[in-house]
């Protein structure tokens, strides 16, 4: 991996393998009453959120403090942006507290990739625009491997508004590097043209989806809707949304959050056995620690500490 993550285009097979082997190092160090290793001790990691969030925003928080980092969130509410000063200039302002890495979350395709040029600092991108969510493509993948041990020739469907959606491009990428067959299904006017060049089937419909073995719904931005990007939200509800009725035994589903119930996930099916979103959540926190460390104090794929409170660089070591 390099000295950045902003695409999953950025990492190899083994590149995620290792990721996801030393999250799970980092989930058996949760189980502790400790839950802190020092790693980052005495470095600073900068969260720079330009856009809200709550589940990426609080899992890198709570990543880089469980990592012994110093941790600073700067939002555009309360920022000197409110004010008028650049994304370059804070930018500027915040490399000069000479953190070890930046997380960026941006409106803006291409944000992270900025700040990597303006920086010193390893960048970390935490959603730019509609292009990428590598963090999140890589959280899915541990919750998937926690619960089946591999995602080796997993049917992967990712049903709803896939031209937004930077969740369906890195998840996409991610799924297929790992041995993944990648199905994109939504309305004709939320599917991208070019999509299928990234290796997935396209569909327009959900006939076939009983072949699925995780479904994967997105979001769907009501206001999209509104602008007739849909017919209508109940024609969507009809057509596309995930119920009880469309869910068979023994499939998964996920969903990146937070979810419209009853829009594109039936309540029930949120809080059926077969959904993953609450694992999602939670192997966010070790994802974003073993992303961390793997660009700050990383890169040796058997650099996991040997002791069970950590060695010299603070990693954690499977029981």
């Amino acid at each position: 991996m390099s000295r950045h993550l902003l695409s999953i285009d950025d990492l190899s097979r083994a590149d995620i393998e290792r990721l996801l082997t030393r999250a799970a190092s980092f989930a058996e160090v949760s189980g502790r009453e400790i839950k802190k290793v020092p790693t980052l001790r005495g470095r600073t990691v900068i969260n720079l959120f330009m856009e809200p969030s709550t589940r990426t925003q609080s899992s890198f928080e709570l990543a880089a403090k469980r990592l012994s980092a110093d941790v600073v969130t700067v939002k555009t509410q309360g920022s000197s942006v409110e004010k008028g000063e650049s994304f370059k200039d804070t930018v500027l302002t915040l490399s000069a507290y000479d953190p070890a890495a930046i997380v960026v979350r941006s409106p803006y395709a291409g944000a992270a990739l900025q700040v990597a040029g303006w920086t010193r600092a390893s960048v970390v991108n935490a959603g730019d625009g509609k292009h990428e969510h590598p963090t999140q493509a890589l959280l899915d993948l541990f919750a998937l491997r926690s619960r089946l041990g591999t995602c080796e020739g997993l049917n992967v469907w990712i049903v709803g508004d896939i031209a937004h959606s930077r969740v369906a491009r890195s998840g996409i990428k991610a799924f297929r590097k790992v041995g993944c067959e990648v199905t994109v299904c939504g309305p004709p006017t939320m599917v991208p043209p070019g999509i299928a060049a990234l290796g997935c089937e396209v569909r327009y419909d959900l006939a076939g989806i009983e072949r699925a073995d995780v479904i994967y719904a997105l979001r769907v931005q009501r206001e999209r809707i509104a602008g007739a990007l849909a017919p209508s939200l109940r024609e969507y509800v009809e057509r596309w949304q995930i119920d009880g009725r469309r869910l068979r035994p023994g499939q998964l589903v996920m969903h990146p959050g937070p979810v419209n119930r009853g829009v594109e996930l039936a309540a029930e099916v949120c809080d059926s056995p077969q959904s993953l979103i609450l694992a999602q959540v939670e192997s966010g926190v070790f994802v974003r620690m073993a992303v961390l460390y793997d660009l700050l104090a990383g890169p040796g794929p058997s650099a996991a500490a040997k002791a069970p409170q950590g060695d010299e660089r603070g990693a954690p070591q499977p029981a």
